[in-house]
């Protein structure tokens, strides 16, 4: 793997598996469907957190996230989320969660970024979207969707979701590890920019 190119069919089944895994874990350790999707929706939600900051933070060096997540790595977050997706909203349904309208907007936007993603990144493969606009339009989406996920553990942080599951400890863990990703994204970009100056 860490000499050749991992192929996407391979690392999407990868990643639907450790989907799997996570049911399977919430199944075994929560006693009602709620607690378990709720559960389900946590831990997959921590599973895309984790692709979304590989591709963020190593957006700068694009043969890294070819190597480990194929070309499509785009089509794999856009996957991996959209199962979160469906088991949240699975759980929203069941458990009458009263969601926030602006809050709802925002996500929504950010999903469906998420879903359009792959289809651009397809077409710039394709040579027909300029590279300079791709740019942009790559950057926007990044920024965008980490801003998201800023937004979902900055509230549970600060005390404003009592009923999110999970610890304070591990909100405090994740949030900060977001302003990381940031920081390292950062880092590697200008690098990157730094090189091809010279």
């Amino acid at each position: 793997m860490s000499t050749s190119t991992i192929t996407s069919r391979k690392i999407i089944f990868f990643f639907v598996f450790l989907e799997v895994l996570i049911l399977t874990y919430a199944w075994t350790v929560e006693n009602n469907l709620t607690t378990i999707l709720q559960t389900t929706s946590r831990l997959s939600g921590r599973l895309s957190l984790f692709l979304f900051s590989v591709v963020f933070i190593f957006n700068g060096r694009k043969e890294f996230l070819t190597r480990w997540f194929s070309n499509r790595y785009y089509l794999l977050f856009a996957i991996v989320h959209g199962i979160h997706l469906i088991e949240l909203l699975i759980y929203v349904r069941l458990s009458g969660i009263q969601l926030i309208p602006y809050r709802l907007a925002g996500g929504f936007f950010a999903y469906v970024l998420i879903f359009i993603m792959p289809l651009l990144d397809q077409r710039y493969r394709d040579e027909k979207i300029a590279p300079r606009k791709y740019a942009w339009i790559e950057s926007g989406y990044l920024f965008y969707v980490w801003f998201i996920f800023f937004m979902a553990y900055l509230p549970r942080v600060l005390g404003k979701l009592p009923n999110a599951g999970g610890t304070f400890a591990e909100h405090v863990t994740l949030f900060g590890w977001v302003l990381i990703a940031l920081i390292l994204h950062l880092v590697i970009r200008f690098r990157k920019h730094n090189v091809v100056s010279a």
